[in-house]
């Protein structure tokens, strides 16, 4: 049993097969998805998320402001979220959010702001928060050591590919460490050596589809069916068994959300 612990399959690469897509998962034992929606929060595209895991018993749901929409995040977004989150049953993470400073896609101060208030209205509801960092490193330390403390519930660096400084900084904060298909890559030296050294109790796997499809999928469109691959990869560098990786990052996952997970990817118990 393997749990893809970042998917975007609410979106509009999966118009066309979604349903079939989800069943490939489940025949590659991929038994539970995280999907988290994503885009601007007055669009509908949350309530696209939210109604997808409704739809499905292996399907949670995680949603956000990611920061790349960070300039549309106000009051009337905010409102819309909290009240997704304390309404939807199987709603469990606030996320993405974080800060990109690759693409600028919203002005980083911006950025910075909405990712606090982000990490503040989740710890007001204690959910995990899921961050997408990216030439950012030390403004997101600094953000969540100023609004966490040890009492409040961790999140996830999702699809990490940040400097081992980083990896180590989450970890003391006690964040999970997620790897993507790009620990699959040729040239992904550096990341197979963090990965290498992430607690084991640290570890989730993720594919992100439809993006950053593994190796030997590169250049299509990525789907949760091929997060094995990630795990695959994971294994060999840790030299443990594809098994031992599938148990270890279910437990991870199941542990943080505070799930207890059957073969379906059911049985979802709300934190106290």
């Amino acid at each position: 049993m393997f749990v893809d612990s970042h998917a975007h399959i609410d979106g509009p690469e999966f118009d066309a097969d979604r349903e079939e897509v989800i069943q490939r998962a489940l025949d590659a034992g991929v038994s539970a998805i995280l999907n988290v929606g994503t885009g601007d929060p007055h669009s509908g595209a949350l309530e696209r998320a939210v109604e997808l895991a409704e739809r499905h018993k292996n399907i949670y749901t995680a949603i956000g402001t990611h920061p790349h929409d960070a300039r549309l995040f106000d009051d009337k977004a905010e409102q819309r979220i909290t009240g997704l989150l304390q309404e939807g049953p199987r709603c469990i993470a606030w996320g993405e959010i974080g800060l990109d400073f690759h693409y600028d896609n919203s002005p980083r101060d911006v950025q910075m702001e909405v990712f606090r208030r982000q990490v503040q209205l989740a710890k007001n509801l204690r959910l995990p928060v899921i961050v997408h960092t990216r030439e950012a490193e030390d403004e997101t330390v600094e953000i969540l050591k100023s609004h966490l403390s040890g009492s409040d519930p961790p999140g996830v660096m999702h699809c990490f590919s940040g400097s081992q400084q980083l990896a180590q900084q989450a970890l003391e904060l006690g964040f999970l460490i997620s790897f993507s298909g790009i620990v699959t890559f040729k040239n992904a030296h550096d990341l197979r050596a963090i990965a290498k050294q992430v607690p084991l109790h640290k570890l989730l796997i993720e594919t992100d589809c439809p993006f950053l499809s593994p190796v030997p999928f590169r250049g299509k469109r990525n789907e949760p069916a091929n997060l094995v691959e990630v795990a695959r990869c994971l294994a060999e560098l840790r030299g443990i068994s594809l098994k031992e990786i599938a148990r270890i990052t279910t437990e991870n996952f199941a542990s943080l959300f505070n799930l207890s997970l059957g073969s379906s990817g059911d049985h979802y118990i709300r934190p106290n």
